[in-house]
């Protein structure tokens, strides 16, 4: 075998080395969380869960706390907007709620997507408070399975 051969044999031999390396570390990595997108006009953001226990249902202290989380991500909406919420079919065949600082908004829901003005994030009648709003997806009917936290902050 020539030298040139020799290389590309060895260089052939790592690359397969490095791509099984990968794929052991890709397997032992955590199975994400469904996503949960709210969406503003043109913007949106999307999220893995704040608060998820693999399918398992949550304590009253853990979504206690996990309500609490700040590093949250944040969206904008001029009130006379519509704030527009998609989940994952996962989080939908256990159905879902939407929470405003903790408290419930709506009834549980088991469709994908659902649509609210966003006025009613900043509505003190709905328990609004300042020009900032922590609006959460909640999994689950009458246990807790997850949750998805975002920031909206009024326009203008």
């Amino acid at each position: 075998m020539t030298t040139m051969q020799s290389r590309v044999r060895r260089r052939g031999v790592a690359a397969a080395g490095a791509v099984s390396a990968g794929l052991l570390v890709l397997s032992a990595c955590e199975k994400p969380t469904p996503m949960a997108t709210i969406t503003v006009g043109t913007n949106s953001v999307s999220s893995e869960a704040t608060c998820y226990n693999d399918g398992k249902a949550l304590s009253a202290a853990e979504l206690t706390a996990c309500l609490r989380d700040t590093d949250i991500k944040t969206i904008s909406a001029d009130p006379d907007e519509v704030v527009r919420f998609g989940v994952d079919p996962e989080i939908a065949k256990k159905g879902w709620t939407i929470l405003m600082n903790g408290q419930q908004l709506t009834e549980s829901y088991d469709k994908t997507y659902r649509t609210i003005p966003a006025n009613v994030f900043f509505n003190a009648q709905y328990g609004a408070t300042g020009n900032t709003t922590t609006v959460s997806i909640k999994e689950g009917e009458t246990e807790s399975f997850g949750l998805w936290s975002f920031k909206l902050k009024k326009e203008g």
